[in-house]
């Protein structure tokens, strides 16, 4: 079970997404302000925050930068009122991994929720798991039962980029400057040529496909 931490000054807003997150199997922490919330985390152990901005005492911004100049990598989705490009903004200049704006769409916040946990699980475990197969960022394989493939880095650092992310679409241009630096000599017909060589060794693996979107880029499409 995950645990969150729900902050926000507004009593009903908590009580709302306490009853919304528990309904989907999560146990809820809340928080009136960031100060607070800095007293849940020092005894409760936080998977992630939904953290509203405006508060007293200590609002989102200023608990989201205490956080991370401790070097605490939980992930926050901060919420608010404020819709203005400037507040994202310093939402994620700050250190937010995610921002929605209120009133908030309940679906569309289990989706953003699902997403972050997803992701902060792949980088802590630096493995990611398709049915049968494994992905290990550690020894650059991917493992199927028995079999065993050791990748070149760059075609596993390529794969396990698209997968962490199935179903978004990457350009080639994402795709050179995330993996082979955005400095690199190199064109971005080599992510064609690295996709091609992917895609012939998992050739008849059923777990996870690499697809071409024409005029776009590539995109892992997962099976299981």
């Amino acid at each position: 079970m995950f645990n969150i931490l729900v902050v926000d000054d507004d009593k009903n807003t908590r009580l709302l997404l306490r009853a919304v997150l528990e309904d989907e199997g999560y146990a809820v922490f809340t928080a009136e302000n960031g100060a607070d919330a800095l007293s849940v985390l020092d005894r409760e152990y936080i998977d992630l925050c939904v953290l509203d901005v405006m508060m007293p005492k200590m609002d989102g911004y200023a608990f989201t930068r205490e956080l991370r100049q401790n070097n605490n990598e939980l992930p926050i989705l901060m919420v608010s009122a404020k819709q203005l490009p400037q507040d994202k903004r310093q939402g994620f200049l700050v250190g937010t991994d995610d921002y929605m704006t209120k009133p908030l769409d309940e679906q569309e916040l289990l989706l953003r929720i699902k997403a972050l946990l997803r992701r902060s699980r792949i980088v802590h475990e630096r493995r990611i798991q398709l049915g049968e197969v494994t992905l290990d960022y550690d020894s650059m394989t991917v493992s199927k039962g028995d079999q065993v493939v050791e990748l070149p880095p760059k075609e596993f650092l390529l794969l396990y980029k698209l997968l962490s992310y199935p179903g978004k679409i990457f350009t080639r241009i994402q795709l050179m400057d995330e993996i082979w630096g955005a400095d690199s000599d190199t064109g971005w017909e080599t992510v064609t040529v690295h996709i091609g060589r992917l895609r012939r060794r998992f050739e008849g693996w059923e777990e996870f496909e690499l697809q071409s979107v024409r005029g776009l880029g590539y995109k892992a499409v997962k099976k299981c």
